[in-house]
């Protein structure tokens, strides 16, 4: 018969075994990127623009695309998820249209993004008349983002203490005093993880806005003008065969960087705002 202290050491070494594996996977996977990327990369392939079809030049176009996409999806999901969130944890009681709303919410985080491409396409550029550009693929984006928001902000609040809120409304704060001085603080360190985890997989999309942001290699303008995010771009350099692999390792080393330096530089600002709050 089994020892408890045997099967909890098996216990033990299954789950380090399993985190180690994770971790290994996430290093070879970065590594190769890097070590086939880093060498292209320079201050020629950072700000100028593709030339010969994508062969020579850089991605100044591209970077600047992906910001703008995701900066316009994050400004209509960031409103909706949290104010959605708010709704559903301080104001609705328990019925069946918050049900419905929690379900729409799984669903829709379940979607997967080439369905959400195609919606888009059919709405945003169609049906709306908007055409291929930056503002379809952005609106695009928020859909995909809305849900994570969404539902990471409303863990967040929900995880106040009662204490707070009984506090505030004690000392005679009305209730948007309370959910906008004490709530949104506390939960702001959640939410922003909600708001970062909305980032990165907007920034990431391929599938979901190829069918809606157009194309071309000209700098985005407008909101109306049409553009060729970096997942795009890359998807484009690989799927060609006769386009250089090296642009391809730098273009996703870029993005890599991107990724890691928005979200390294919210935590560091969610840091700091949580240490002047507390007085630190």
């Amino acid at each position: 018969m089994i020892s408890v202290n045997f099967s909890q050491k098996i216990a033990n070494i299954m789950l380090w075994a399993s985190a180690l594996i994770t971790i290994a996977i996430l290093f070879i996977m970065v590594g190769h990127i890097l070590l086939n990327g880093v060498e292209v990369i320079d201050l020629q392939f950072l700000l100028e623009s593709p030339k010969n079809a994508g062969r020579e030049g850089g991605i100044l176009p591209m970077i600047v695309s992906s910001l703008y996409t995701t900066g316009l999806a994050l400004i209509v999901a960031i409103p909706l998820g949290i104010g959605s969130a708010i709704y559903l944890t301080e104001y609705a009681v328990k019925s069946p249209l918050t049900k419905a709303i929690r379900y729409a919410t799984e669903t829709l985080s379940g979607i997967p993004s080439i369905v959400v491409g195609l919606f888009g396409y059919t709405f945003f550029v169609i049906y709306l008349g908007l055409g291929f550009c930056v503002l379809s693929a952005g609106l695009t984006l928020s859909i995909m983002a809305l849900p994570i928001i969404m539902r990471t902000a409303e863990e967040s609040v929900r995880t106040v203490p009662i204490g707070y809120r009984e506090g505030s409304l004690a000392l005679g704060a009305s209730k948007w005093q309370t959910i906008r001085k004490v709530l949104l603080p506390s939960a702001s360190p959640g939410i922003v993880t909600g708001i970062v985890l909305g980032m990165g997989r907007a920034i990431g999309e391929t599938a979901a806005i190829m069918f809606v942001v157009g194309g071309g290699w000209r700098m985005p303008i407008s909101p109306l003008s049409p553009a060729q995010p970096l997942t795009v771009h890359l998807y484009e350099l690989f799927s060609a065969g006769i386009i250089s692999t090296e642009i391809g390792y730098g273009t996703a080393t870029v993005l890599l960087a991107m990724v890691l330096a928005i979200t390294f530089t919210a935590n560091w600002t969610m840091r700091r705002y949580i240490k002047k709050i507390m007085g630190e």
